[in-house]
């Protein structure tokens, strides 16, 4: 019974490949056997107006500033600038007052008796 159904399966599978190969080649045979187009006239070109012309470089550079010219890096020994004075008038940080109660008392759990466990049973002794 088991072979009957496997073979017929097998025959299924067969039967809708050979289907399917007819299928793609008759429409294979169709794309080949349709009428020629006719062509397609060409456009004509868009005339491009001129690009502008890039300007050329002199042929010179300017010359680069000398190390005279430029400013002067402080040194090591140099002495710094002054840190500017502050106002003889500072305000003083606070801390906002504590208040005058303390906190309420957070309230006691109750006793919990005790949690009951499971015994634990252990493998008997091998011999």
């Amino acid at each position: 019974m088991a072979s009957s159904n496997c073979s017929l399966i097998i025959l299924l599978i067969v039967a809708l490949l050979s289907l399917s190969s007819i299928t793609t080649s008759h429409a294979a045979r169709g794309l080949l056997q349709l009428p020629k187009f006719p062509n397609i006239p060409s456009l004509p070109q868009p005339t491009m107006p001129q690009l502008p012309t890039i300007p050329k470089l002199p042929a010179t550079l300017p010359p680069l500033p000398s190390v005279t010219s430029l400013p002067t890096l402080p040194t090591a020994n140099s002495p710094l600038p002054s840190l500017p004075t502050l106002p003889s008038v500072v305000p003083k940080m606070t801390l906002p007052p504590m208040p005058a109660n303390r906190l309420p008392n957070m309230p006691s759990l109750p006793n919990i008796p005790a949690i009951p466990t499971i015994p634990t049973l252990s493998p008997p002794p091998s011999n």
